[in-house]
């Protein structure tokens, strides 16, 4: 059975940085890419970043040059690195393989 946890979310000033990390079970994690999406409030989801098995990333727009995606295949674990946060990156954050994803993790940037 596939599984996806999330965790590292939390309330976090705007500026602030917060690394989100998702731990994989119930496949071979280091043969399949992964990515990160998120939804805002009454909004749909949007993709953020994925990366590919050899760890190459890819960034939506809005966040190229403030988050960063990562993969530790040894621990089976997926991060992103979120720095130089809006209020705009307020959302629940999921990791996703396939159509798999977890329960998400929330993310609110306030002041």
């Amino acid at each position: 059975e596939v599984q996806l946890v999330e965790s590292g979310g939390g309330l976090v000033q705007p500026g602030g940085s917060l690394t989100l990390s998702c731990a994989a079970s119930g496949f071979t994690f280091s043969e399949i890419p992964m990515t990160w999406v998120r939804q805002a409030p009454g909004k749909e989801f949007e993709w953020v970043a994925g990366i590919s098995t050899n760890g190459m990333p890819a960034y939506a727009e809005v966040v190229k040059g403030r988050f960063a995606i990562s993969r530790d295949n040894a621990k089976n674990t997926l991060y992103l690195q979120m720095n130089s946060l809006k209020p705009e990156d307020t959302a629940v954050y999921y990791c996703t393989m396939g159509s798999n994803r977890g329960q998400g993790t929330q993310v609110t940037v306030s002041s």
